[in-house]
């Protein structure tokens, strides 16, 4: 008789985004005349720029010409997306990656999510407390997280690392030594950020105890400010200790269109064996990279005119940030985020834990965010704003939340 993995059932509940899905139907079906403002998931709303639309025209012209058709996408990506990539997000910061350490996929999701099965099953994982759920929830699945403890709300075989309004956000190196550390930064949920010297010490420490930082940089677009390194690859001795996710959907907005990448430098190795050939085979044989169409929408991104439309989409998103930061201070809120990031973090008030602030929220001003409990244990008593949504729903919500 066959088995299931039985690590599954060690998940709790839903997927957060779907048990957020499940509440906003059900509020909607029963008040079918409430108007709903979204700012909950981090799905962007601006429409693909011109540019990208052109090379997607383009693209499909080609796919319809026996001699520029082209069939299965190479197992790296396709070499014009590599250089771009190597050259523009890279080399110009000063970054020592080639081409071939870059692998094209079809989300920064999948591959945060993929990677855990070149490791082995008994490696210690540290995460920043609260973080993107896709971390620990992969690494549960595949039997490496232990065993959920429900009157802590975490497993027993994760280090968490908390990072609150007390630490500024900031993770302290954790007093077990973990294998695997996960870093998103700009940060996801908080919208915190790590400077250069504070990342170098994390550098400093992996390499120091034998660990790998899996660096989730998905919002590097964001950053505005000049001491906020916008890849772990501009630190000294990265290369022999970190990959990098990257994603085109909040830069770019490929949520709906899909097109990510992950960096595994050729010198990062455990002992003699190279996680650049590791993920290389696993890539080639479980393959999720992006059609030749995508991919060529993905090379318009680093074009000068895609670099200029995208440009004021990213300071459109950040001017809705703005609105929700200034909006939420107005209203008496203490605050954090919406400066290097498209997410505003809000303590929720005194008697209210994350799930009745989301409720009470979205009965009073029909507005939708996301309980900070979802992220993590340290994420209780906190709440999430995005700023994806349109500038007149996001001036709305905020006139809304004021006047409750």
């Amino acid at each position: 008789m066959f088995k299931i993995n039985e690590n599954y059932l060690k998940l709790p509940g839903s997927y957060l985004f779907s048990t957020i899905g499940k509440k906003v139907a059900a509020y909607s079906e029963a008040h079918p005349d409430k108007k709903l403002i979204r700012l909950g998931i981090g799905d962007v709303t601006q429409p693909l720029a011109p540019a990208i639309i052109k090379a997607l025209h383009k693209a499909v012209d080609e796919m319809g010409a026996a001699e520029t058709f082209h069939g299965y996408a190479p197992d790296l990506g396709y070499e014009f997306l590599r250089s771009a990539i190597a050259k523009n997000d890279y080399q110009d910061r000063g970054c020592d990656i080639a081409a071939d350490e870059i692998f094209v996929s079809d989300g920064a999701k999948c591959d945060c999510g993929n990677i855990q099965e070149i490791f082995g099953q008994d490696n210690r994982i540290a995460v920043c407390d609260p973080v993107y759920p896709v971390y620990v929830d992969t690494n549960v699945m595949a039997g490496r997280a232990g065993d959920w403890i429900p009157e802590k709300e975490m497993f027993s075989g994760v280090i968490y690392m908390p990072c609150t309004m007390d630490n500024d956000f900031v993770p302290e190196f954790p007093k077990e030594t973990p294998d695997m550390i996960y870093l998103c930064y700009p940060n996801n949920p908080t919208g915190s950020t790590l400077t250069k010297a504070q990342l170098q010490e994390w550098v400093d420490y992996a390499n120091k105890v034998g660990a790998v930082i899996l660096f989730d940089a998905a919002y590097e677009a964001y950053i505005s400010e000049e001491d906020v390194p916008h890849s772990i690859y501009e630190c000294e001795g990265a290369r022999t200790c970190a990959i990098e996710f990257r994603s085109f959907s909040k830069n770019a907005g490929f949520t709906g269109v899909r097109l990510g990448f992950t960096v595994v430098p050729k010198d990062l190795k455990c002992g003699d064996v190279s996680l650049h050939s590791l993920w290389a085979r696993r890539h080639g044989t479980k393959y999720n990279g992006a059609p030749y169409i995508i991919q060529r929408a993905g090379e318009a991104v680093y074009t000068p005119e895609g670099k200029a439309e995208l440009k004021e989409q990213v300071a459109y998103y950040m001017k809705n940030a703005g609105v929700i930061y200034n909006g939420l201070k107005e209203a008496g809120y203490t605050v954090a985020g919406g400066v290097n990031a498209p997410y505003i973090w809000l303590k929720t008030p005194e008697g209210m834990d994350s799930w009745k602030f989301f409720d009470y929220l979205l009965e009073t001003s029909n507005v939708v965010g996301t309980p900070g409990s979802g992220f993590g244990p340290s994420g209780e008593g906190y709440f999430r704003l995005t700023a994806f949504g349109t500038y007149e729903n996001t001036v709305e919500a905020m006139e809304r939340i004021k006047k409750l």
